[in-house]
């Protein structure tokens, strides 16, 4: 039965409609998964197994009476920045997983679906990072080679999709969280609409908020482009389970390769797989920058600065806005954007600068959108290169190596991701193939506002025409 744990979602949810193994059969083969693999990934860090065996027989009962939800039976987990009753969403913090919670809404919603949720998978400390590690839980590894990181923030996720000890996932993307962790294990993820899906009980923000935070999007994980779908339609209303996949004869899209840094080799998967898809028979042509890109990072920097900041201790937040008129002078005498001073001002941003950025994005967005109308989405890459090395430095002292031997800023792992971010699209990130070094690289599939559905159906559609998810070689 063990080959049952190489099948997507739907297949395993198949498998317990045709009585070929119970519910809680299947959650002790993943239990099994995950003992066999957590020394040596570290992904799920948490457990409520108790709970989960109780759900697990309960969902036999209900499939034994011919009841149940769309994912009745199916074992999942859950990123760590998501409330989880017995689980509180510890987001790397010792202080924050001593609370009482209530489910997250997107939690709550796949319970209710019939999901039985047993583990909570790794992040970095308030998931701000492109790499999983936390001193509370350590360091999870990609399954396809252990030295790097599986992504971040949404890593521990993808890489236990990888590697067979989940179906289904929930993640979180504001700065690359869901796409960045896809396209380093080789796994499908989908960042939705801003506002689709609710934030209610994701950490950050500080437990107990209401507002729900600009940028910051819940989206499903899963090995298969059909899970995303079926995930979504749980978590959020108007994506329907089910919808036509579009014959890839008929798609338009928009190949945008260029205007940020791009490894050779991830530049040489991305254009295999236009090449794949001419052959298939869609019209994919290459488009310039769809935005100026400038003014897409500056205001990207400041909306983004502005959440981040919010969630840190009052005294930093104290000395950033004292450190403004010196970064100010720092930025007129030449720093760069990306400097100590261009940082400190967009995590010191006042309020009309706020709305300066948000002028500035809403422009953007409707600049992308106009392309969008004669295309049926945006293809592009996601990360500048392949899953990289762990890299537990300071933020200031890391750098991403190239395949050539050079090196880019450790801050360029913002700039593919974020047209999608900052104008609030959606974007579904699909494995693309592998690199020369034999390391998946992904794509995102940024489609105009509000057009989850069509960026589902046509990852569906790419997903069962030309490939999908390879699991990594065995240990």
């Amino acid at each position: 039965m063990a080959d049952l744990l190489a099948r997507d979602a739907t297949g395993q949810l198949l498998a317990l409609k045709a009585k070929e193994i119970s519910a809680v059969e299947l959650l002790k083969l993943v239990l099994a998964r995950h003992e066999r693999t957590h020394a040596r990934l570290n992904a799920v860090v948490a457990a409520d197994l108790d709970r989960a065996l109780d759900y697990a027989r309960a969902a036999d009962d209900l499939r034994a009476k011919g009841a149940g939800g769309p994912l009745t039976g199916l074992p999942m987990t859950v990123k760590d920045t998501l409330d989880v009753i017995g689980m509180p969403a510890s987001s790397g913090v010792e202080a924050l997983r001593r609370r009482k919670a209530e489910d997250a809404a997107a939690v709550a919603a796949a319970r209710a679906a019939g999901a039985v949720i047993w583990g909570k998978t790794n992040v970095p400390v308030m998931a701000a990072d492109w790499q999983s590690f936390n001193r509370l839980c350590g360091a999870t590894n990609n399954p396809w080679d252990l030295a790097r990181t599986p992504g971040g923030s949404s890593g521990g996720a993808a890489a236990a999709l990888a590697a067979g000890v989940t179906a289904l996932e929930i993640g979180s993307d504001i700065g690359g969280s869901l796409r960045v962790p896809a396209s380093f294990c080789g796994v499908f993820s989908h960042k939705p609409t801003w506002g689709l899906v609710s934030q209610s009980g994701h950490i950050p923000p500080a437990p107990g908020t209401h507002a729900e935070r600009d940028l910051n999007v819940i989206g499903p994980m899963a090995r298969s482009a059909r899970d995303l779908r079926l995930l979504m339609s749980i978590l959020a209303e108007g994506v329907p389970a089910k919808a036509e996949v579009p014959d890839l004869k008929t798609l338009k899209l928009g190949l945008w390769m260029d205007g940020f840094p791009l490894d050779s080799e991830v530049r040489a998967v991305v254009e295999d797989l236009a090449g794949r898809l001419r052959a298939a028979g869609a019209e994919v042509r290459p488009i310039s920058a769809p935005v100026p890109l400038d003014e897409l990072m500056a205001s990207y920097q400041v909306l983004l600065g502005s959440v981040v900041a919010t969630d840190m201790p009052a005294a930093a937040q104290a000395r950033l806005r004292r450190m403004r008129a010196l970064a100010a002078l720092a930025r007129g005498l030449g720093a760069g954007r990306a400097s100590w001073a261009g940082l400190a001002r967009a995590y010191a941003a006042s309020h009309a600068e706020w709305i300066a950025a948000d002028e500035v994005r809403a422009r953007l967005r409707a600049t992308v959108e106009a392309d969008l109308a004669s295309l049926d989405a945006i293809l592009a890459p996601i990360a500048p290169t392949v899953a990289f090395p762990h890299d537990q430095r300071p933020f200031g002292a890391r750098r991403l190596k190239l395949s050539d031997g050079g090196t880019i800023p450790y801050g360029a792992m913002l700039n593919w991701i974020a047209l999608a971010t900052a104008c609030h699209l959606p974007a579904t990130a699909i494995p693309a193939g592998l690199s020369a070094q034999g390391l998946p690289v992904g794509v995102q599939i940024i489609g105009a506002h509000g057009a989850d559905s069509r960026t589902l159906s046509i990852a569906q559609a790419m997903d069962e025409a030309i490939g999908g998810f390879i699991a990594p070689p065995p240990a």
